[in-house]
């Protein structure tokens, strides 16, 4: 019952900061509020139960190594926003190189729409009679059929309210989720109950399903795009900001999760974080589901705009943006019935990874043509090979 109490609380004051107007109307904010809602929009869903059934006491080295592989990718990604700023006339290697990657992520988002809303089905029917893989499924099928109509009959300007309320709304949840599992962890230590679980994934296989969660901290590239709204300091400042504090929120949400919940407890599925939640207080559970619920759906009402105005932009203009969502919806659903939520969270990875090895490139190109230090232009060479090793070798979870 404290626990219970507590998380509430902790929901409602965080929701009240983050309503507050003063914060909704300041200009960082608003402009951090958009990477940061991508980056932790599904990753908190998934990645407590996935990392602990996978690496044991190991899980927090596998979060920070992911972290810090995105925030150099969101390097290279902030040098291109300078150097674009700096200057709009690039190199012909540069703008090939862009135009690539251009494609490459409007291809990507269609998979992270197939990724947002399998995990909406799964979370729908996860508290209800009928919680199974098929009737997910279903649940997934109808709502991209309601996006397909939204989009293609009134647009989505009518759901971007759902957007930016879910933000707030997902991460005062994310604060309760915090402090129940800090209540929870504290219980455990003082009766010597912490547990240290073995990992289940060595050496390269350990390695390939990290790569393959590339897509749990992807989001940040979203500042790149937001050139109409916000000059190109404020958009690597807030980038910057919103890695920072996702990497935190992060760090500190699998460190309370990774030893206290004994292997045999856990089961590797998408909607496994519900049942978990349910053993630290009983209200979690329900809030877990409604941010669920609403962060997908509103994700994938964001990428699906944004997918289409890339067909748009990058076809020029040769198909409109409702046949792009005919297309997105076509391929998300034959993804949807053709795999599993942790092989496409794979797929959806590797296509990141190769778009965030794509911005490296750009960036080691630009940095060559404008004469920077060879040791930045070697870093970003790296990254950029690093980013193809991961879209050639990333795995799923095996469930």
């Amino acid at each position: 019952m404290f626990a219970s109490a507590s998380i509430l609380a902790a929901v409602l004051l965080t929701g009240a900061v983050l309503f507050h107007p003063r914060l909704v109307r300041a200009r960082l904010w608003r402009a951090t509020i958009t990477p940061l809602a991508s980056i932790i929009g599904s990753g908190f869903l998934v990645l407590g139960p996935l990392l602990e059934v996978s690496y044991g006491a190991y899980a927090p080295l596998a979060m920070a190594f992911l972290c810090v592989l995105a925030y150099a990718f969101g390097d290279a990604v902030r040098f291109n926003i300078a150097a674009l700023d700096a200057s709009a006339n690039r190199g012909h290697l540069s703008e090939r190189l862009e135009r690539s990657a251009s494609w490459v992520l409007a291809f990507a988002y269609i998979i992270s729409v197939a990724y947002y809303l399998n995990l909406f089905g799964a979370f729908g029917v996860s508290l209800t009679e009928v919680n199974d893989a098929v009737h997910a499924k279903l649940l997934t099928t109808s709502i991209f059929l309601f996006v397909l109509l939204t989009g293609w009959t009134r647009g989505f300007t009518a759901l971007e309210k759902l957007e930016q309320l879910s933000v707030s709304f997902k991460l005062a949840i994310i604060a309760g989720l915090i402090l129940g599992l800090a209540i929870y962890f504290a219980g455990h230590a003082a009766s010597g109950e912490l547990v240290v679980n073995p990992s289940t994934r060595t050496g390269a296989g350990a390695l390939a399903l990290v790569f393959g969660l590339v897509v749990t901290v992807q989001g940040f590239e979203t500042s790149r795009y937001l050139g109409d709204e916000y000059d190109a300091k404020t958009r690597i400042r807030s980038m910057r900001l919103a890695q920072w504090i996702s990497t935190a929120i992060y760090m500190v949400y699998i460190g309370l999760m990774a030893y206290v919940f004994p292997a045999g407890e856990l089961e590797l599925k998408e909607t496994e974080i519900v049942s978990m939640m349910d053993l630290v207080a009983p209200i979690l559970p329900l809030l877990l589901v409604a941010a669920a619920l609403s962060a997908q759906l509103s994700a994938a009402v964001a990428d699906t705009g944004g997918a289409g105005g890339l067909f748009v932009e990058l076809t020029r203009r040769r198909v409109d943006e409702k046949h792009a969502y005919l297309l997105l919806v076509g391929i998300g659903l034959a993804v949807t019935w053709l795999f599993n939520v942790f092989e496409i969270i794979a797929y959806a990875s590797r296509a990141f990874a190769l778009y965030y090895g794509m911005q490296a490139a750009i960036a080691a190109a630009t940095a060559h043509e404008r004469g920077a230090p060879a040791w930045r232009v070697l870093a970003y060479g790296a990254l950029a090979a690093l980013g193809l090793a991961i879209a050639v070798f990333g795995t799923p979870a095996e469930v």
